[in-house]
């Protein structure tokens, strides 16, 4: 256990004079609970949590982005499809009144989870079990719980929309919380709990999501070209990340179509209304 939790910044200091210490406390309290034996990460987990609370607590709604692929995606580097997505569901927030922040969780490859997260993200897409999504899970409990007129909704693609998915279980019955899913890959359709909470899409309307329904062979195909791809960049002196070399026809969720921008901004309306 931490002795002292870690020096905070005036931004968590200056939330109000009597109740900044007790939050210090227990946001060191957490990280020491969720990392016994690194100081480093307890330290880089503390600092996340603080720069998150401070950003999210003059707003209505806070969005946590949880980007596909391996998950470690800046925003520069997301399929395009996928942006689109996220700036839909802000704007869409905006439209009904409501004061919003986007943060990206990058549950991979980052200055937290280091390398090794690519072995466990494989993992996780193989066998289900991500203590991220639990470590996730207990960064919003703590904000929710210190700021409680405050509302969080998740959004991801791909291996994104699973890893939330795994966040929302983990969570329970925490009614803040929503979730927005899109093309779940096949391995987690049978680990997938949803609720009135989750909004899961398996399909853009268009054509169907080889990821979605274990069409293997378009699959791998997708994949196999998408090395093509990275390999062609490279030689060229233009490299790009992998991920933004994969184009699977069906597993693109662009927000202008119907079905993606439909269900959507239905499923946002019903949950928050429009603000008075």
């Amino acid at each position: 256990m931490l002795k002292q939790p870690p020096k905070a910044d005036d931004s968590l200091r200056d939330i109000t004079t009597e109740k900044a210490l007790p939050i210090i406390e227990a946001a060191g309290q957490l990280a020491a609970k969720l990392f016994p034996h690194s100081s480093k990460k307890r330290k880089l987990f503390f600092n996340s949590l603080q720069e998150i609370y401070s950003a999210a607590r003059n707003k209505d709604i806070l969005v946590i982005h949880s980007p596909g692929g391996w998950g470690n995606a800046h925003w520069e580097d997301i399929q395009g499809w996928e942006k689109s997505i996220v700036t839909g569901v802000t704007a869409t927030l905006e439209k009904l009144g409501y004061s919003q922040i986007v943060k990206g969780y990058l549950r991979s490859g980052d200055r937290l989870w280091g390398g090794r997260s690519w072995f466990k993200e494989g993992q996780f897409f193989l066998f289900g079990k991500n203590y991220r999504a639990y470590v996730l899970s207990k960064e919003i409990k703590f904000i929710i719980a210190n700021l409680p007129e405050l509302r969080i909704v998740l959004v991801g693609a791909s291996q994104g929309a699973a890893f939330n998915n795994m966040v929302m279980i983990n969570l329970g019955s925490t009614e803040q919380v929503y979730s927005i899913e899109l093309g779940t890959f096949f391995p987690h359709m049978r680990r997938r709990q949803l609720t009135t909470r989750n909004l899961a899409i398996d399909s853009n309307g268009l054509m169907s999501d080889p990821m979605c329904h274990r069409d293997l062979w378009k699959g791998t195909k997708s994949y196999f070209m998408a090395f093509v791809r990275w390999f062609k960049y490279k030689a060229q002196g233009k490299p790009r990340k992998f991920t933004r070399c994969i184009n699977t026809p069906g597993h693109e969720y662009q927000w202008e179509y119907p079905e993606v921008h439909g269900r959507i901004t239905e499923f946002l309306t019903a949950v928050f209304r429009e603000k008075h």
